[in-house]
């Protein structure tokens, strides 16, 4: 097996190959596009490798890695996808202090041979699609607040009327976007009916509306997860402790190494499920009592309904407020 670093950046794709059996090293730079990847895949070649022989690893950077990842994996390229963060943690480790594409793409490399993070699959096309629609509401909804607050400073002071014309045209045109973009995404889960079910599992839980069951399902299409723990891990709520001889008591506290949008949904949840949720509530009541700080309390509670919403989307059943787990 041979490792391949591929450090991205919008426009080009630095890259080393590094050979598990002497640790010999090449380098390669190419554009950032399918058909960058392509000339990657017959320099490969060249060097006597097949792409089944083949395990790049490569940093989630916005939306800038997803054709390199999509192309290579088409190629029949084992794709790791790492979190960056983990990524430089592991840089640390190896005191590489350098900070430079190239050193990047080597330090990748050298990743991917020792830990062999496990590969990356595709989501199918409707789920891709399902994530696009998603990430444009997101966004609409973001532009639409921000020019809110504009119009909400501008009628707190002394503004002139084209200003004031221009906000609310703006608004306006927000508005009847998101609404139309709205209706495309009730059409879109009315014509598959997969999805639509599983919202409806999801949305059967106390506290979790459909913006909470978009964003899961989202996630849960795309990667496969084993485990309601392997999913709240990936959300960053696993409470991560710090502790050290006698000096070091920190208080746990969550990792946030997952996608902070959806970490957020999450949070509003979990306060509605504290109120209206048997299974939170009672779990947000007893830490309490035991002395638990509020906001650890509400991780707990963020983590409970995650596992909730992984256990109806696995089993195919609707929330039961008088389960109980087998004891």
């Amino acid at each position: 097996m041979v490792y391949l670093g591929i450090d991205v950046s919008k426009a080009k794709l630095h890259t080393c190959l590094r050979r598990e059996a002497d640790g010999k090293q090449k380098t390669k730079v190419v554009e950032n596009s399918r058909d960058g990847v392509t000339a990657l895949i017959d320099w490969l070649a060249r060097q006597g490798v097949m792409p089944a022989q083949v395990h790049a690893v490569l940093e989630a950077t916005g939306v800038y890695h997803e054709t390199t990842a999509e192309t290579l994996h088409a190629h029949g390229v084992t794709v790791s996808i790492v979190n960056p963060a983990q990524a430089k943690k592991f840089a640390q480790g190896l005191a590489v202090r350098t900070k430079t594409d190239a050193v990047d793409a080597e330090t990748l490399a050298r990743f991917g041979a020792l830990v062999r993070p496990a590969p990356w699959t595709p989501p199918p096309p409707q789920v891709r699609t399902w994530q696009a629609l998603l990430a444009r509401q997101q966004a609409l909804s973001e532009d639409l607040r921000r020019e809110r607050n504009r119009l909400e400073k501008a009628e707190a002071t002394t503004t002139p009327p084209p200003v004031l014309d221009s906000l609310t045209d703006s608004l306006a045109f927000l508005e009847q976007a998101l609404a139309k973009l709205q209706q495309e995404i009730d059409d879109y889960l009315n014509g598959h009916p997969q999805l639509k079910a599983d919202v409806a599992l999801l949305t059967s839980i106390p506290a979790v509306g459909p913006k909470v069951a978009h964003q899961l399902l989202a996630l849960l299409h795309a990667r496969p997860f084993q485990s309601a723990e392997q999913l709240a891990a990936y959300l960053g709520l696993v409470p991560v402790e710090r502790q050290s001889g006698t000096s070091v008591h920190a208080r746990a506290r969550l990792s946030k190494a997952g996608p902070a949008r959806v970490r957020a949904t999450l949070y509003m949840a979990a306060v509605v499920a504290t109120r209206y949720n048997p299974h939170v509530k009672a779990l947000y009541e007893r830490l309490l009592a035991r002395g638990k700080a509020k906001m650890a309390a509400l991780g707990a509670a963020m983590r409970k309904l995650v596992h909730l919403c992984f256990g109806v989307f696995k089993t195919r059943l609707p929330y039961q407020a008088d389960y109980a787990p087998a004891t």
